[in-house]
C-alpha cells in the first residue's frame, strides 16, 4: 500500500484532476461481511475489515450472520454481536444487518422444518394390510437396462442418448459396481461442450414423487463439479431436480440419490454425466427409480395431508382413523431414508384390504443444500419479527437488508395457491411484510433488498427453478421507498434503467471475488447519469478482502 501511495503522489496535478473527476462519490459505500460469530476470531476478522474499510473511505458493512434465528443462539453470540457494534461505532462505520432470508431459508427453518416450501403429491395409491397402508405405485416409472448389461459394441440398449459411443463413452467389463458391465466416460475435451452423458426417457404420473439413484466412480475427473444427475421435463426441458453434488475428482463407487416431483409431466428425461467436463474418467452403474410417498412429508396448515377412500371418496381423520404422520428425518431433507409408516388405528373406519388415495406435500433440496421458506404461512413472519426485535435491541440499525434473493422454490403449496394471487404478488407481499417489520421497530429506518427477484433482466421470469408461476411484474408490488441492491453485472445497464425508471434508489453489488477491480469500475461507469444510483458495495462470498483498500480508494476518490 505504501508503494502504491508513493507512486500516486508522484502523479502530476494535471493527470490527477481528470482521474478524480471520473469517480462520483456515492453516499453508500459498503463492504459485505458474513460470519456466524461462533468464535472470537470472527470478531477480530470484523475488526480488521471495519478498520480497513473506514480508513479507505467506506462507510457501511452489510453484515450477514445468524439473524434469522438469533433467538436460538447462545449468549456468547449476542455478546460477540455487542462487540461488533462497539467496533463499528469506533471505526466509525455503519452496520446494515442482513436478515429475512426466504431463499436460503435454513436459518429460519431451524425453528420449524415444516415451514419449507412444499410440492404436491395428489392421490397416490395405497393398500392396507395388517393395519399399515403401503404405497402401490401406479405408474410404469422404471429404468430399463439400469446396469448397462445389454449393449451392442459400446452402445447401451434402451438409453436414448449416450454421448460418443466408442469415443467418449465405453462399455466397461473390467470395472463395475455389480454385474458384468458399467458405462465409462472419458475424452470429454474431444468435444467443445465437454458433454459426456447418458439419458433415458421415463414415463411418470403427474404430481408424484420419485426417488432415483445411480452408482458413480471417478478418476481424476476435472472439474468434478461438472458431474450432474438431472431430471428434465420432456415437454419443456425444465429441471425438476436442480441439484449439484460434491463428488471428489477421484472417488470409489458412491451412490447418488435424488428425489423429484413430476409436477404436471407424464414423461421425464433422466440424465447423468458431465456438462463441461475437461479430463479424467467416470463410471455409471446400477440405476434405480421408484415412486415414493411421505418421504420428507411436510406438516403445516398450508401443506395438508389427506387420506381418502379410493372406492367412495370418504375422507378419513388423522388421529382417529390413522396415526399422526410425520417424517422424523425431515430435518435432513434427504431421499435415502424410508418414509414414515401410515398406521391404521384400532376402531378405524379403514379396514385391511381397503384401497386409499393419499395426497400430501413434500420438501425438496435445490443445488447442494438450499431450502426455501414458504412465504405464505404466518409463522415465518412471527419468527422474523421476534428475531428482528432482538437484532434491533443490540444494534439499533438505521439501515436493514432484506435477504430475499434466489428464492428457487415458491408458490407451489396450498398456502400459496389458496391466496388466489399471482406469484409476483406473493413476492411483493413477502418483501412488504419484511419492510413493515423493520418500520415497526424504527419508522425512520432505510430498507434494502436484493434485486434479482424483482428484475425482468434477472430472475423475475416465469418458472424460475422450481417456482410455480410467473414473477413478471413483481417489482410493481414493492414499497416505493425501498432501496434495491443490484448484482447482475452482465445486465447492469438494463437493470439500472429498469429500477431507475420505476423511481427506486439503487446500490451496485460489485466485485464478486475477481482478481482486479474491473467489475466495480464497470459498475461505476454504468451508474453515471442514472437517476437513483446511490452507492456501491464490495461483495465477496469467498472472504477475498485483498482488494478492499483499493476498492475503497476507488469509490471514495481517495
Amino acid at each position: 500500500m505504501k508503494m502504491r501511495r508513493r507512486n500516486f503522489l508522484l502523479t502530476s496535478a494535471a493527470t490527477l484532476a481528470p482521474a478524480q473527476a471520473q469517480t462520483i462519490v456515492y453516499p453508500n459505500r459498503w463492504v459485505y461481511f458474513s460470519r456466524n460469530l461462533s468464535s472470537d476470531r470472527d470478531v477480530e476478522d470484523f475488526r480488521a475489515i471495519a478498520q480497513t474499510a473506514a480508513a479507505h473511505g467506506l462507510n457501511g458493512v452489510m453484515f450477514a450472520s445468524a439473524f434469522d434465528n438469533i433467538d436460538r443462539q447462545p449468549a456468547a453470540f449476542r455478546a460477540r454481536l455487542t462487540q461488533i457494534k462497539q467496533i463499528a461505532d469506533a471505526a466509525p462505520i455503519e452496520l446494515i444487518p442482513a436478515f429475512f432470508n426466504a431463499g436460503y431459508g435454513d436459518g429460519l427453518l431451524t425453528h420449524n422444518r415444516n415451514l419449507a416450501e412444499g410440492f404436491a403429491v395428489t392421490d397416490a395409491a395405497f393398500t392396507v394390510q395388517n393395519s399399515v397402508a403401503t404405497l402401490v405405485p401406479d405408474s410404469a416409472a422404471t429404468v430399463t437396462n439400469p446396469g448397462f448389461e445389454t449393449y451392442i459394441g459400446d452402445k447401451a440398449a434402451a438409453w436414448q442418448l449416450q454421448d460418443g459411443p466408442g469415443t467418449i463413452s465405453f462399455i466397461d467389463t473390467q470395472i463395475t459396481h455389480s454385474g458384468s458391465a458399467s458405462l465409462r466416460f472419458e475424452n470429454m475435451s474431444s468435444t467443445p461442450s465437454g458433454n459426456a452423458r447418458a439419458m433415458q426417457e421415463i414415463p411418470v404420473r403427474p404430481n408424484r414423487c420419485y426417488r432415483a439413484s445411480v452408482w458413480v466412480r471417478t478418476e481424476n475427473l476435472q472439474p468434478a463439479g461438472a458431474f450432474l444427475v438431472q431430471v428434465l421435463s420432456y415437454a419443456d426441458g425444465r429441471a425438476l431436480a436442480p441439484l449439484t453434488f460434491n463428488l471428489k475428482p477421484t472417488q470409489d463407487w458412491t451412490q447418488i440419490t435424488i428425489g423429484f416431483n413430476s409436477l404436471n409431466n407424464q414423461r421425464v428425461r433422466l440424465y447423468a454425466g458431465t456438462w463441461g467436463g475437461r479430463s479424467g474418467k467416470f463410471w455409471l452403474d446400477d440405476w434405480s427409480l421408484q415412486e415414493v410417498a411421505l418421504t420428507n412429508v411436510l406438516r403445516r396448515t398450508g401443506a395438508p395431508l389427506t387420506v381418502k377412500s379410493a372406492a367412495d371418496g370418504t375422507v378419513y381423520q388423522e388421529g382417529v382413523d390413522y396415526a399422526p404422520v410425520a417424517d422424523p428425518l425431515l430435518f435432513q431433507f434427504s431421499w435415502d431414508h424410508a418414509p414414515p409408516p401410515l398406521k391404521i388405528l384400532p376402531g378405524s373406519a379403514i379396514s385391511d384390504g381397503d384401497q386409499l388415495l393419499v395426497s400430501f406435500y413434500h420438501a425438496m433440496t435445490v443445488l447442494d443444500s438450499q431450502h426455501c421458506v414458504c412465504m405464505s404461512e404466518q409463522e415465518p413472519y412471527d419468527l422474523w419479527q421476534r428475531d428482528a426485535q432482538m437484532v434491533h435491541d443490540i444494534l439499533a440499525p438505521k439501515k436493514w437488508m432484506l435477504s430475499t434473493d434466489e428464492v428457487r422454490q415458491a408458490g407451489s403449496c396450498d398456502a400459496c395457491k389458496s391466496r388466489g394471487i399471482s406469484l409476483a404478488q406473493i413476492f411483493g407481499d413477502h418483501v412488504t411484510r419484511g419492510y413493515n417489520i423493520v418500520k415497526a421497530l424504527n419508522p425512520g429506518a432505510e430498507v434494502y433488498v436484493w434485486s434479482d427477484m424483482f428484475d425482468p433482466n434477472h430472475n423475475a421470469i416465469p418458472n424460475y427453478y422450481l417456482t410455480d408461476g410467473d414473477l413478471a411484474g413483481s417489482w410493481q408490488y414493492l414499497p416505493l421507498d425501498i432501496n434495491i441492491v443490484l448484482w447482475h453485472y452482465g445486465k447492469r445497464n438494463e437493470s439500472l434503467v429498469h429500477f431507475s425508471g420505476l423511481g427506486f434508489k439503487t446500490i451496485a453489488g460489485a466485485y464478486y471475488d475477481a482478481n482486479d477491480l474491473a467489475n466495480p469500475r464497470g459498475w461505476l461507469d454504468a451508474m453515471k447519469g442514472v437517476p437513483g444510483s446511490n452507492g456501491i458495495m464490495y461483495t465477496t462470498w469467498q472472504d477475498k478482502y485483498a482488494l478492499l483498500a483499493p476498492f475503497g480508494d476507488l469509490v471514495s476518490n481517495a
